[in-house]
């Protein structure tokens, strides 16, 4: 399975913001849109990535208030990324080596998509249940062989 299949299923609804706004209104769009990260781009480029994590460790700094503070100065700026074609199982891997639950897919310099740990998990949970069903209906349908009369087996 495929980063692309993922994508495939979770559609395509991007949500952006500039390194130069405030973290008060990236915060903002992340609640009305019930999200947990934005990509962040500048000139058409990915620049970073905002999610709460980082939210999170710019509030506690600042003595619990967003402030004035600009998404700039919190986000990650070299956040993980995959492309369409990157295996699932490498995805997370890469996931949870650094404790990342989002990833933009770029396919070469052009955003696809965002994927979370979730959508992975998702997939995964998916398809064993896909493969776990195939296999209980060629267990349920497997030929039974009859019994050998012992009459007609034994030769003439």
């Amino acid at each position: 399975m495929k980063v692309s299949d993922i994508l495939r299923v979770k559609g395509g609804t991007l949500y952006t913001v500039s390194p130069e706004e405030g973290l008060s209104l990236a915060v903002t769009t992340m609640a009305e849109n019930d999200i947990g990260s934005l990509v962040v781009m500048d000139h058409g480029e990915l620049v970073g990535m905002l999610t709460f994590r980082e939210v999170i460790q710019s509030v506690v700094r600042n003595g619990g208030s967003v402030g004035n503070t600009l998404v700039r100065s919190v986000m990650d700026d070299h956040p993980l990324t995959c492309t369409p074609e990157t295996e699932i199982d490498e995805v997370r891997r890469m996931m949870l080596g650094r404790h990342a639950r989002y990833m933009p897919v770029m396919s070469q310099r052009t955003l696809m998509g965002v994927i979370s740990f979730y959508d992975v998990a998702k997939a995964v949970v998916d398809s064993q249940d896909f493969e776990n069903r195939m296999l209980k209906a060629y267990i349920r349908d497997w030929p039974v062989d009859e019994p050998r009369d012992e009459q007609t087996s034994a030769p003439n």
